[in-house]
C-alpha cells in the first residue's frame, strides 16, 4: 500500500492550529505530512496564509515523520535563498524533508511587483532555478545570468545529503518536461485515466523516485455537512488550472466562483461522511501504482477528520496492503 500522509493547508488555518493538527495526524497513524506555501489564500473565506518555512521548522521538531512542501522559487523567492532554506532544514532533520518545485501562481507571486510572465517564460525560469539550486546544494559557487540572476553564491551550511527536489505537475506535458531533473513527482487527484497518463508521461520520460498524489476531500459526520464544507472552503476547485495560475487575488477567485452550487463543487472532490467511500477511492489510487497519497480534508476543523480516518481508513489500507502482499502472484 502507498504511504498515506496528511496535507497541512496554510490557506485555511493559523499556523499554531496547523501545528496541532500535524502532530495529531502523526499520533492517529498518518505516515507523513506535507504543506502548501502560499502568500495568500485561494478565497477570502479561507482567511489565512502563514509562512510555510517557519512552520516547517516547528513541525519537523514536533514530529518524527517526513514532511514536504510545495513551493515555487523564481519570483517571490530567489533560488539561492530557497536553496539555503532547503539546505538548512535538510541539515537539521536528515532524511525527513523534501521540497516539490513548481512554476508558481500569480496569487502568490504578483506581490513582488514584477510582471507575471507567460507560461513559456515561467517554465524556462523553473529550469534555471532548479539548475541553480542543484549546483548550490552540491557545494558549488554559482554565478548565473538568465531569467534569474545569481552572483558568486555559495551555501556554507549544507546537509550530508541534499533533500529530494520533487516536480509539481498537473499536466502530462509538465510531468514529462520535469522528469529529467526531478527526484519524484507530485500531482493532484483526477480521474484514473488522466492520472495514469500523467504518471506514464513522467515514467516514460525517465522520471525516477516516488509518484505522490494530493487528494482533496471533504469529510463530516453527515453528507450534507461534508458538501457544505467543500462549497464554503474549496470552490476554487472549479477554476481550471490554466486560469488558476493567472488570477492574482483571493477576491478574483471568489468572484469567479460566486455562483457555484454545492453540487457543482462536490463533483470536483469526494465529499462524504462514509469512510468506506473514501477508502475505496484510495484503494483505486493504490491500484494505479501511486507511491504516496497525501490527504487534504478541505475543512477548517481537522481533528474529526484525522480521528475518523485514523480509526476507519488507515488501518484498513494497511490491512489491504498486507493481504495483497501475501496473496499468490503479488
Amino acid at each position: 500500500m502507498p504511504l498515506v500522509g496528511f496535507h497541512a493547508s496554510h490557506e485555511q488555518l493559523p499556523p499554531s492550529a496547523l501545528l496541532d493538527a500535524v502532530v495529531h495526524a502523526e499520533q492517529a497513524g498518518f505516515g507523513a505530512a506535507m504543506c502548501s506555501d502560499h502568500w495568500a489564500p485561494w478565497s477570502v473565506r479561507q482567511g489565512h496564509s502563514g509562512y510555510a518555512w517557519t512552520w516547517l521548522g516547528a513541525a519537523l521538531q514536533a514530529t518524527s515523520f517526513s514532511l514536504g512542501v510545495v513551493t515555487a522559487p523564481g519570483q517571490r523567492y530567489h533560488p539561492a535563498v530557497a536553496a539555503q532554506k532547503i539546505a538548512t532544514l535538510g541539515e537539521m532533520f536528515p532524511g525527513r524533508f523534501w521540497a516539490a518545485i513548481g512554476s508558481g501562481e500569480a496569487v502568490n507571486e504578483h506581490i513582488t511587483g514584477e510582471p507575471w510572465p507567460e507560461k513559456e517564460h515561467r517554465d524556462l525560469r523553473l529550469a534555471e532555478t532548479i539548475d541553480v539550486m542543484r549546483r548550490l546544494l552540491a557545494g558549488e559557487t554559482v554565478t548565473h545570468e538568465g531569467t534569474v540572476s545569481v552572483h558568486e553564491a555559495r551555501l556554507w551550511t549544507r546537509p550530508d545529503e541534499a533533500p529530494p527536489l520533487i516536480a509539481a505537475a498537473v499536466s502530462t506535458e509538465t510531468a514529462a518536461e520535469t522528469a529529467e531533473w526531478a527526484d519524484g513527482l507530485i500531482t493532484v487527484d483526477q480521474d484514473p485515466s488522466s492520472l495514469r497518463d500523467v504518471m506514464d508521461a513522467y515514467r516514460g520520460a525517465g522520471g525516477r523516485g516516488p509518484v505522490c498524489v494530493q487528494v482533496h476531500l471533504s469529510w463530516a459526520p453527515t453528507d450534507d455537512e461534508a458538501v457544505a464544507i467543500a462549497h464554503d472552503q474549496w470552490r476554487q476547485s472549479l477554476v481550471p488550472p490554466n486560469l488558476a495560475w493567472e488570477l492574482a487575488t483571493p477576491e478574483a477567485f471568489d468572484e469567479r466562483t460566486a455562483d457555484a452550487s454545492p453540487g457543482e463543487v462536490a463533483e470536483t472532490l469526494l465529499a462524504s461522511a462514509d469512510t468506506e467511500r473514501h477508502l475505496d477511492a484510495l484503494l483505486e489510487l493504490a491500484d494505479l501504482g501511486v507511491d504516496r497519497i497525501y490527504l487534504h480534508h478541505v475543512g477548517r476543523e481537522q481533528r474529526g477528520f484525522v480521528d475518523a480516518f485514523g480509526e476507519h481508513v488507515l488501518p484498513r489500507l494497511a490491512t489491504a496492503g498486507a493481504t495483497a502482499t501475501a496473496s499468490p502472484g503479488s
